[in-house]
Formats: C-alpha cells, structure tokens, sequence
C-alpha cells in the first residue's frame, strides 16, 4: 500500500476545508456586523427590501465596530490563505491525491468575496 504525502513534494499539507471554511464564514459574521448599522440598510433598501430587522442587529454590533472590523479583517485574511495554500496544493495533487474538491473551493471564495465587500462598504459607510 502506497501511502501519499504532499511532504514529498515539498509542499506542507493543505490546511483542512473545515478550517477554511470556518474563518471564511466568522469573517462573514464579523463583517455582516460591521455592515449592519448603515451600509446594508442602504443596500438593501435600494434592492427594495425591508431592513426593520437588522436595527436589533446594528444595535448590539454598533459599540462592537472595531472590535469586529479587525476580527472580520483576520478572519477573512486567514480564510483567503488557507484558500490559496487549498489552491497550490489541489494543482499539484494530481487524479490520485487528496485534495479538496472544486465545489468547496468556489463556495468558500465567494464566501470570501462577500465578506470583503460587507466589510469594505461598512468601514466606508459609517
């Protein structure tokens, strides 16, 4: 039985899908928080939707904004180089390896790039 490791190829291994996972959506959490006072009302109602349920929200993540600015900014850094550590190993595991598969990897970049954009229209729109 032949045991694969991504240590052979110089490459530590990949960071597990559930870590990445994980901080990708804490940094949405985080970021949603930081968006919930004023930028995502104005998205929202611009959308023509109802934003009366995000005031207990705000409320609660409004005193917390800086805390969960850099909480959400960590999160989502470290989300995006567990996705980019999933990305240079699933190039090089090749048909027999373990990697994790394409579906995750989108769902977590989009994930990732929602965050991004909660958290840059929130820091912006105070």
């Amino acid at each position: 039985m032949t045991k694969i490791s991504s240590v052979e190829g110089g490459l530590p291994p990949p960071p597990k899908a559930t870590a990445t996972s994980l901080l990708t959506v804490a940094g949405l959490a985080a970021a949603f928080g930081v968006a919930a006072c004023c930028a995502l009302p104005l998205l929202l109602i611009s959308l023509g939707l109802s934003t009366a349920w995000l005031g207990g929200i705000a409320s609660v993540a409004e005193p917390n904004r800086a805390l969960l600015l850099v909480l959400a900014a960590l999160a989502l850094s470290g989300g995006a180089y567990f996705l980019w550590r999933q990305q240079r190993h699933a190039a090089k595991c090749g048909p027999n390896g373990v990697c994790t598969p394409p579906a995750v990897r989108v769902l977590t970049l989009v994930g990732l790039l929602m965050g991004v954009v909660l958290l840059i229209a929130g820091y912006l729109y105070v």
